[in-house]
């Protein structure tokens, strides 16, 4: 490959891998903060604690 080819190819390079200029990203509104959807197994009902059988552990 001769230098004014690798130069051509170094220019494509360039031209793909530069950044294209954008509109002004402040000019759009931003988006509304929306809470959370609830669980849909969430029946507001607290579990109760059911303790392991003798001799069973747990570890996390």
């Amino acid at each position: 490959m001769s230098d004014v080819e690798f130069d051509l190819v170094l220019d494509a390079v360039r031209a793909a891998v530069a950044p294209t200029p954008q509109e002004d990203f402040m000019a759009q509104p931003l988006p509304r903060f929306q809470p959370p959807p609830s669980p849909a197994n969430d029946n507001e009902a607290h579990w109760p604690i059911i303790p392991f059988p003798d001799g069973w552990f747990a570890a996390c």
